[in-house]
């Protein structure tokens, strides 16, 4: 008898430990599932391969020896966009309109604020890493050193990572020797690095799209072999060198990307956020004349 109710009282409180359990779960599986639906978006700010969207039109861009496939944007002058041996297949706004700056903070902002289901180390030297879609933060500064971090996707092409460095309100990112790679239909610009302070990158096959809170400084990034996809935007000065970098405009609606208003406005930096007319880079990034518009008259190029 005794032997009985003890089995009894053992099958209750086995179901009742998995209930707990999915409680605990469900709220952990339900913040992450809105995470890779909802991300935030960067508003205007999405239009830009690369962005120093520094407040009081402190902005600056150095790009040295490098190839930047997209547009590139600075809150300073258009003297602020500095070009040493740099091919920019888009187009340069500089100064870029106050939605775009205010677009920028904004998105930073909400992914300063999204809830972490995964954590990350303060240093990885010679590590091999794989991580499935989440959220992974450190309180701290991260650094990789030598290491490979594989990323899969498990075979959603929607499927997202958020990176969130320095939660605790510091701490940079850095990377020498280090290596992004996505696999099972993991896309590099479904990956966004919210970084507290600076990041650097320096000889690393680094992807992703980088929001810092500091300056971003890439060195001797991708090869042919392993180019970079992402966007770089930053709150301060970006430095490109030796480098070749292609940004997620083109590859859809990630991330909140959208793709280049239809300007129209000929010449100039129009108030919509978007790329200005008079680019003709040949490049699918740019903007309305490409198709054979005529920059101060709009509309030719049947782009309406």
């Amino acid at each position: 008898m005794n032997h009985r109710l003890m089995k009894h009282r053992q099958k209750h409180f086995s179901a009742r430990l998995i209930v707990l359990a999915a409680l605990l779960i469900a709220p952990l599986q339900g913040a992450w599932a809105q995470t890779a639906s909802t991300a935030p978006s960067l508003g205007a700010a999405s239009n830009f391969t690369v962005l120093s969207a520094a407040p009081g039109g402190g902005g600056a861009v150095t790009c040295t020896d490098s190839t930047v496939n997209g547009d590139v944007g600075s809150s300073g002058s258009m003297a602020s966009v500095v070009q040493t041996g740099c091919t920019i297949n888009g187009a340069i706004v500089a100064p870029v309109s106050a939605q775009v700056v205010t677009d920028f903070n904004s998105a930073y902002d909400q992914y300063a604020s999204v809830a972490c289901t995964g954590t990350l180390e303060t240093a990885y030297t010679g590590a091999t890493l794989t991580l499935a879609p989440g959220v992974y933060c450190s309180a701290a500064a991260v650094t990789f050193t030598d290491s490979t971090l594989t990323l899969d996707g498990q075979g959603d092409a929607n499927a997202a990572w958020i990176f969130k460095i320095g939660t605790s309100g510091t701490g940079a990112l850095t990377g020498t020797n280090f290596s992004v790679v996505m696999v099972n239909s993991a896309q590099a610009c479904n990956v966004t690095w919210w970084v507290a302070e600076a990041a650097t990158m320096t000889t690393s096959a680094f992807q992703g799209t980088i929001l810092a809170g500091a300056a971003v400084t890439l060195t001797g990034l991708a090869g042919t072999t392993t180019p970079f996809f992402g966007d770089v935007l930053a709150k301060a000065a970006v430095t490109l060198t030796n480098i070749t970098i292609t940004g997620c405009m083109g590859k859809g609606n990630n991330k909140g990307h959208k793709g280049h208003k239809k300007c129209n406005q000929g010449v100039g930096n129009g108030s919509e956020g978007c790329d200005p007319g008079n680019s003709n880079q040949g490049n699918p990034f740019g903007s309305n004349d490409e198709l054979g518009g005529v920059p101060g008259d709009p509309g030719k190029g049947g782009n309406n």
